[in-house]
């Protein structure tokens, strides 16, 4: 059973090389870069001569567009900031070698390290994600920018983790946010989805009792604190772009009265 590991980025070079050392026991590696302007590129093909270069056509779309330039029966699918545990490797060789017809795809936890420490709560753990499927029985699918890989078949789990280096520190948090929202508001905009005042004003706080209190984020001290205030930050930033983007253009307004003599 040939593995392939298919990896999309842009202007990665700070994780690109770390990425692709821990995919190297595959027996193929596609890179599918979305235009970088930094040297992603150039390291890229210190791995593998299977780099593709191509616009950026959205997440679902990027890949999809990958998974179909694997050539392996197994495809590993990892983000540039991700990485495979050491044994992760032996675990997934081994359930090839075991897996039933009807196995469509294996899915595995993905471990955040964030702000010093390994997240275990607050929804980011164990965050189990399907990311190694048979060629051919599945797709990425959902809406731009939360994507999902669905395998055709029946999804066993794994045992082993992906490690994720998820933000370098507040300022990429918060420029990876308002790219996500920018994003997200537009998805909303092309499905017709109308501006809700209520839904502005409570889901934000609601999803911060969800990431700290319901999901035990405070039992990661203040990082767990910052992850709950950041998504519940998110959620609001969405809903207010997407009222930017639906909302009649404003009146020119009147002239200011004049000043009684």
């Amino acid at each position: 059973m040939r593995v392939s590991a298919v990896v999309i980025c842009w202007n990665e070079e700070a994780d690109i090389a770390e990425c692709l050392e821990s995919v190297k026991w595959c027996d193929e590696i596609v890179v599918v870069d979305s235009e970088s302007t930094d040297r992603t590129v150039e390291i890229a093909r210190r791995y593998t001569d299977r780099v593709i270069v191509r616009p950026w056509p959205g997440f679902v779309a990027q890949k999809n567009f990958a998974l179909e330039q694997a050539t392996g029966d197994w495809i590993l699918s990892v983000d540039a900031d991700e990485r495979c545990t050491p044994g992760l490797p032996d675990e997934i060789k081994a359930a090839l070698a075991g897996a039933a017809d009807d196995v469509g795809g294996f899915s595995m936890k993905r471990h955040v390290w964030y702000m010093g420490r390994w997240i275990n709560h607050g929804g980011w753990y164990p965050d189990r994600k399907v990311r190694l499927v048979r060629r051919g029985r599945a797709r990425w699918t959902g809406t731009d920018p939360h994507d999902k890989l669905e395998a055709d078949g029946r999804v066993e789990k794994l045992k082993g983790e992906l490690v994720h280096f998820t933000y370098r520190d507040l300022n990429h948090q918060l420029q990876t946010m308002r790219n996500f929202s920018d994003v997200a508001a537009a998805e909303w905009v092309k499905a017709g989805k109308k501006f809700c005042l209520f839904k502005a004003i409570f889901h934000p706080p609601l999803k911060f009792l969800e990431c700290y209190v319901w999901k035990l984020g405070f039992l990661d001290g203040w990082p767990g604190f910052v992850i709950a205030a950041a998504s519940a930050f998110y959620v609001r930033m969405k809903y207010v772009k997407l009222w930017e983007r639906t909302r009649h253009p404003a009146a020119r307004p009147p002239e200011p009265p004049t000043s009684a003599p």
